[in-house]
């Protein structure tokens, strides 16, 4: 970006007859007349007194201390947990402890994303439309498989997935509440699905 240049004076005679018969929408043809001198340079900013905390001495050779793990996801259980309560609680208490049967279930687990994802719709609406309430869905808890990459990746595709699916459209509608079931119905790698009622 170039500078600004002092006007000449032939270019100053110039700028008054224009600003003379023009209507000025800002007033800064003083600006432009008399340009501001430069700038003193500003002086130099004393350091406060405070010194910065020291880092702790490493030795060439030593293990590198242990820093708490940051994961800033929640979990499944606890992103499910924080959910808000749609149902009734009492009803809700007895689902999770596992006092409630389910009345259907289907299990999804071995199958792929592009397998699984048309038979739960299909079993979710189809138990809707018989007017059942509570219905199990077996997803499996994944299997472990080696991470290379910088990303963690998370295990069981079908158990991460099952939950945003039912949130969305066919589903969404018929899906009043979904937690992790109990331990005697397949604890994380099952999840209950509380039904709304047929209208």
């Amino acid at each position: 970006m170039s500078r600004r240049r002092t006007l000449r004076p032939d270019e100053i005679d110039l700028w008054q007859a224009v600003t003379r018969t023009a209507r000025a929408m800002h007033s800064n043809a003083e600006a432009v007349l008399r340009p501001k001198a430069d700038p003193a340079p500003s002086p130099v900013v004393q350091q406060s007194s405070t010194t910065p905390t020291p880092l702790p001495v490493f030795q060439l050779g030593e293990r590198a201390r242990k820093t708490s793990s940051h994961n800033l996801a929640p979990s499944l259980p606890q992103m499910l947990a924080s959910a808000p309560l749609q149902m009734d609680a009492k009803a809700y208490g007895k689902m999770t402890r596992g006092k409630l049967l389910p009345e259907a279930r289907i299990d999804l687990h071995g199958l792929t994303l592009a397998e699984a994802h048309p038979d739960l719709i299909r079993f979710i609406l189809n138990s809707h439309a018989q007017g059942l309430r509570l219905v199990l869905v077996i997803t499996g808890k994944g299997k472990a498989k080696p991470d290379h990459g910088p990303i963690p990746s998370r295990i069981g595709a079908l158990r991460h997935q099952v939950p945003q699916w039912l949130r969305l459209p066919p589903m969404g509608a018929a899906v009043l509440q979904v937690t992790e079931a109990h331990v005697r119905h397949g604890g994380s790698g099952a999840y209950y699905v509380y039904l709304r009622r047929n209208r």
